[in-house]
């Protein structure tokens, strides 16, 4: 028995999204991601009543990772869901808390608590950034109107990303963390709106606009070529794979199947993008918690004006944007890079540990279907020697990889953000590849038979 089954009487008046008893064919879950998918644009539009002029965007480095629109009801995004993760997965991993997620009763609890402690980041996070000043209200009056709104659109959040992992393609965070960097790429590409100046604020605008007149600047493109350069590279980097020979030693129903040869690919960014995630979502909570204790006279994390760190730890764990912090402050960037890449190996590390894909649970399933390497005896102990090469250096250096490219992405001022760009390649990427095995199965249904779907 887990200490969490203690909230199992909480967890019943928590309201769920009931998954699908019936197989859903291609359409349908097409049909609820497009659904939710132009919901979360309705919603990022609807602007807090009661806000005043003088707001700032306390996460504006990571918005498009915070899959949020600040301003409006989404303005906390995705933040509260996943410092609930984080949170749980260091006490798991920590073995603070006892929970085998390879069975359906942890893994079903820990899933209910996550999303209290969702709800309850949700209060937390809209309570300091209204008492912070970042989201200041018109007048105090307005004040427990703007709390209620945030918890809101960040609840609402949280329930539209169950409707997509249990009716849709994917994940909820990740088609939102995608929507929300794509927009942000066209509108910082193409917008030709001019401002007050008269200037185009879009890339490609402004910068025709400024060859007209005679002062070209082409340092102005750095950033687009950047987004393109992350883009490819991480393109790169998920289609890289490590293919370990396989064979099958059972029959399986009536079908000969027995020697059958194949391949087990182990992805190069073993635990996908979810470090990055991770990562930015703890260092933005840094600065938010040195606005905390700035606002109760103890600034002892650093100086937080305007919604920026401008002194301390907090200034040291902020994201270094743009190639002159390397001659203004190379030290600081030096630091942010070593704690950044740190936190990746140690995120990456964790989710694999946690997510049932170490080498231990791999080889156990592998073994349970009857896969065995050839030349080798059939045994989970040899299976798992094999894995054991492969798996933890592929978590280690995939990381890595997604930590170092991130890190200089946001160094480049990449559109999107570099940490942006490249969880939308990874996502993308992974969507395709589900919605492309979709339509092979409906195409070919004995396929879904016999991989058991």
């Amino acid at each position: 028995m887990s200490s969490l089954d203690v909230l199992t009487p909480i967890f019943k008046f928590l309201p769920e999204v009931k998954a699908p008893i019936h197989r859903q064919d291609f359409k349908e879950k097409a049909k609820w991601t497009i659904l939710v998918l132009v919901l979360y644009f309705i919603l990022s539009e609807i602007p807090l009543y009661g806000l005043s002029s003088g707001a700032v965007d306390q996460f504006a480095q990571l918005r498009a990772v915070m899959a949020g629109s600040f301003g409006s009801i989404l303005t906390l995004g995705i933040g509260p869901i996943i410092t609930a993760s984080i949170v749980l997965q260091l006490l798991v991993g920590a073995k603070l808390l006892n929970l085998d997620l390879s069975t359906h009763h942890d893994k079903a609890l820990f899933q209910s608590t996550q999303k209290i402690l969702a709800i309850l980041f949700t209060i937390f996070e809209a309570i300091v950034l209204v008492l912070t000043g970042s989201l200041s209200p018109i007048d105090n009056s307005y004040f427990g109107v703007l709390l209620l709104q945030l918890v809101i659109g960040a609840v609402l959040i949280l329930y539209l990303d169950e409707v997509v992992s249990k009716w849709g393609f994917g994940s909820g965070i990740g088609l939102f963390i995608a929507a929300g960097v794509a927009e942000q790429i066209v509108v910082g590409t193409f917008n030709f709106i001019p401002t007050a100046s008269g200037a185009l604020p879009g890339i490609i605008p402004g910068f025709i606009q400024a060859l007209f007149a005679g002062a070209p600047d082409f340092t102005v493109l750095i950033p687009l070529f950047a987004t393109i350069v992350v883009f490819l590279v991480a393109v790169y980097g998920e289609s890289m794979r490590v293919e370990i020979p396989i064979s099958h030693g059972q029959v399986k129903g009536h079908g000969r199947i027995r020697g059958a040869v194949g391949k087990y690919p182990l992805k190069f960014i073993y635990a996908s993008n979810m470090p990055v995630i991770l990562t930015s979502a703890l260092l933005v909570n840094v600065s938010l918690i040195a606005s905390i204790f700035q606002k109760v006279g103890f600034p002892i994390l650093g100086q937080v004006q305007q919604g920026k760190a401008v002194s301390g730890l907090a200034l040291w764990l902020s994201t270094p944007s743009g190639l002159s912090v390397i001659l203004t402050n190379p030290l600081r960037v030096i630091f942010y890079a070593i704690i950044y890449l740190a936190c990746c190996v140690l995120f990456s590390w964790l989710w694999v540990e946690i997510s049932g894909l170490n080498a231990r649970e791999v080889s156990k399933k592998l073994y349970q279907s009857g896969i065995q390497i050839p030349g080798f005896r059939s045994s989970k102990r040899q299976l798992y020697k094999i894995m054991k090469k492969y798996i933890p250096a592929l978590t280690v250096l995939g990381g890595l990889f997604v930590g170092l490219l991130a890190f200089g992405a946001d160094l480049t001022g990449a559109l999107g953000g570099g940490t942006g760009v490249l969880l939308t390649v990874g996502i993308v990427y992974r969507l395709y590849e589900e919605i492309a095995q979709e339509q092979l199965m409906e195409m070919h249904p004995m396929l879904r038979n016999f991989l058991g779907q």
